[in-house]
């Protein structure tokens, strides 16, 4: 399998885990909490702030969608852009999920739960996965000296 298919998998897989996280989201109400930035969503907005802000388990839609839109086009042909786009996303994305109050807490032994915790995991996961191929300086193999 070549770097441009294993990253079209790695971000289509990231993108399930993306999408189940924000319908657990939607369904349970757990809103956006990034104490780091001192920024917390209400429960009641939650529908309303995916679509920008995010979830307690997910990236916005609007990122989202820019991934499956890269993704696609990745699958096609070869892109730069699009191979670039998928890499910083997951580099943001795996951030993103390390500051949420709601990925934390779905590893604590308190907080562990059989539907959040393995898509929390899958999320994160992938998300540097697609960091690792998707950025050259990232991925493993020779690198280059040249300045």
């Amino acid at each position: 399998m070549s770097r441009r298919q294993a990253l079209v998998w790695t971000s289509t897989a990231q993108l399930a885990a993306g999408v189940a996280g924000q319908l657990i989201a939607v369904r349970d109400q757990r809103s956006f909490d990034i104490a780091l930035l001192g920024r917390r969503g209400e429960p009641e907005d939650v529908v309303r702030d995916s679509w920008l802000t995010g979830t307690g388990l997910s990236a916005p839609i609007f990122m989202l969608v820019t991934q499956a839109v890269a993704t696609i086009r990745l699958a096609t042909a070869p892109s730069p852009l699009a191979t670039r786009t998928l890499g910083v996303m997951g580099a943001v994305m795996a951030c993103g999920y390390l500051v949420e109050r709601e990925f934390r807490s779905a590893f604590s032994p308190g907080g562990l739960e059989p539907d959040v915790t393995p898509v929390a995991a899958a999320g994160f996961a992938l998300a540097v996965a697609m960091a690792r191929s998707g950025l050259p300086a990232l991925a493993p193999g020779p690198r280059s000296t040249h300045r």
